[in-house]
């Protein structure tokens, strides 16, 4: 028995079927009736339109017959003519008005469906597991949403009131001809059509795959200009312009290359179509006049004839590239539907319930966490930070300390153990509660291209002007910000670049603090900061954690010295646990890692001291 194996191409037109029946729902939401009743109309005018452009021919077929007849007459002006030739006229206009009216009414049904599916996917994306976004490239990513929402406005609106209502009037002209002048000429016509149909499709298939590669190359050159624009400073650091030139161009040549072959391409779709279409016509009209001559049918059939192809060709000239833009819509559409239809790797229990923090106790109980099967990062990690106190998570780098602030945000499942916030295990509660739960000040704070203001409400955004600043001032930002020209509406430029860390930090906190949460995060959060900047922070961050649960993963040990608890990691497990000056005692290698950092700021002080002597500063040795 033999078994069918399906192309690929057979499959892409598979899927592309099933991405059509899923864009049906927003053709006919169920939740909107005054978009059913605009697609009700606008079927009504789109049916009326057609019926007018079959019947307009007929109109200037009588008016040519009665000036034939009438043509020596003093009385022409008050005869059948101008009654044809105003009839002919009105057509058109109805023609043409009840297309515009059917638009008009559809381009609501169009734009809702766009604005639907858009922040249908915007919605999506937020839901999934930060591996998929630590894994893809916001620049490609753009790229398919913004083509995916277009796609479905040109396959809404051309296939719906182009690619239908073209075969409806092509029926309509064959039925009229084989009625009026035998079923010859519509056969000539259908054959015609056709076969200028089948041209039309395999010209498009081939055009279709080089389109589909220029949208590729056009995905990689947005995605690289995004990632160098976004990293400016290190292009500029290292001088490195001409190198991201060249790896644009590269992206660019390939989109050229495929731009040059589509629009090639085109010349034959184009030159195909006229020669199929217009070697019918002239057979048909060849028949026509040959009947003429014989008496058969009158000069106005034959102009009636003329008419109706030409009004035939004017739909069916725009079915190569409504067919192109319906298939282009499909592939861009199919994109971010499957994008959709990524699941995420966190999911919320069925049933689960929201988090209830009465004390805001955290413990973490046998935990094991590994990103790749192959190599773990936390192994049988097992403490508790009790409820209003301070525990500090130290350890080389690559120990596994940001990582425990990740899971607790529950970004990542655990491979095994537990993680319970007041005795529920984090794995049961929805993920919203849990992360309105904790706040987190990073080591690397990124804000929102927009004011200082906006960027501390982020917090909360409904919080008031008056709670904004209050934030602000308890994180010992707020003078600053009044220092400034524009004050709490200060531009702070792209992922926050013109502040500085210390004030990126400081309206990190800010927010942090709006946001009020019961446990408080804080990951390495002054470790890329001067020892002034640093102390100031720390100042700010105490106000902060006073009477809140709170979990800080330190890279500098003297921030950490008052905490209540220290543990130290060490290849994914702790090694030592104990208040500071218990660990110093221990001479483990928590008395190890602190005698380092005793010596390079040691080290440093030195230099700092010899360079002030020569009136310099580190600043001017690094630039040096």
């Amino acid at each position: 028995m033999s078994r069918h194996t399906s192309s690929p191409q057979e499959y892409a037109e598979a899927g592309q079927f099933e991405t059509l029946l899923a864009i049906l729902p927003y053709l006919w939401p169920d939740d909107r009736p005054d978009l059913k009743l605009r697609v009700s109309i606008a079927f009504i005018a789109l049916i009326v339109a057609k019926l007018t452009t079959v019947l307009t021919p007929f109109a200037f077929k009588y008016a040519i017959d009665a000036l034939a007849a009438n043509g020596n007459t003093t009385m022409v002006w008050a005869s059948v003519p101008v009654t044809m030739v105003l009839a002919y006229g009105l057509g058109r206009i109805m023609m043409i008005v009840f297309a515009q009216i059917r638009d008009g009414l559809f381009a609501m049904v169009g734009q809702n469906a766009v604005r639907d599916l858009a922040i249908r996917t915007f919605n999506h994306l937020h839901r999934l597991s930060l591996k998929f976004h630590l894994e893809r490239r916001t620049g490609g990513l753009s790229r398919v949403i913004e083509r995916g929402t277009k796609g479905i406005d040109i396959i809404l609106r051309f296939s719906l009131f182009n690619t239908v209502p073209t075969i409806i009037e092509m029926l309509l002209v064959c039925t009229i001809l084989a009625i009026n002048f035998g079923w010859i000429y519509a056969i000539v016509t259908g054959v015609t059509v056709i076969l200028y149909t089948w041209f039309t499709y395999k010209m498009t298939e081939w055009r279709i795959n080089i389109r589909r590669d220029m949208n590729n190359a056009d995905t990689d050159a947005n995605t690289k200009a995004v990632d160098s624009l976004l990293n400016f400073e290190t292009v500029k650091y290292f001088g490195n312009e001409k190198h991201e030139e060249k790896r644009f161009d590269v992206s660019m040549k390939k989109y050229e290359k495929a731009a040059v072959k589509t629009w090639t391409s085109l010349t034959y779709l184009n030159s195909g179509q006229v020669i199929i279409f217009t070697t019918g016509m002239m057979i048909c009209m060849l028949m026509a006049a040959r009947d003429v001559t014989a008496g058969l049918i009158t000069v106005g059939d034959f102009v009636m004839v003329n008419a109706f192809l030409i009004q035939l060709y004017i739909p069916l000239n725009f079915f190569g590239t409504v067919y192109r833009d319906i298939k282009q819509g499909l592939v861009d559409v199919e994109a971010m539907f499957k994008l959709m239809e990524t699941d995420p790797d966190v999911k919320d229990k069925k049933g689960a319930k929201d988090l209830v923090t009465d004390q805001a106790m955290i413990e973490f109980d046998k935990v094991d966490f590994a990103y790749d099967p192959a190599r773990k990062i936390l192994k049988n990690v097992s403490f508790k930070v009790p409820a209003g106190s301070t525990v500090a998570i130290v350890g080389p780098s690559g120990a596994g300390k940001s990582t425990i602030s990740r899971i607790l945000y529950r970004f990542y499942e655990l491979t095994g153990g537990e993680i319970r916030i007041d005795g529920q295990n984090i794995a049961d509660v929805t993920q919203t509660s849990l992360r309105a739960a904790i706040g987190m000040v990073p080591q690397d704070t990124v804000l929102f291209n927009d004011t200082i203001y906006y960027n501390i409400q982020y917090g909360r955004p409904d919080a008031s002007r008056q709670e904004v600043e209050a934030a602000a001032k308890m994180a010992q930002i707020h003078d600053f910000v009044i220092s400034t020209p524009d004050g709490y509406n200060t531009m702070v430029g792209e992922r926050g670049l013109k502040l500085s860390g210390g004030e990126k930090q400081r309206v990190a906190i800010a927010r942090t603090i709006l946001k009020g949460p019961p446990i408080l995060v804080l990951d390495e959060a002054t470790s890329a900061l001067d020892t002034m900047t640093e102390q100031e922070i720390q100042s700010a961050l105490r106000q902060v954690s006073k009477d809140r649960t709170t979990l800080v993963i330190a890279h500098r040990l003297s921030t950490i010295i008052d905490a209540d608890q220290i543990l130290v990691l060490e290849n994914g497990k702790i090694v030592e646990r104990g208040r500071h000056a218990e660990l110093l005692e221990a001479k483990g290698v928590y008395c190890e890692m602190w005698n380092r950092q005793l010596e390079a700021d040691k080290a440093r002080r030195k230099l700092a001291e010899t360079l002030s002597a020569e009136g310099l500063e580190i600043a001017d040795l690094v630039r040096n």
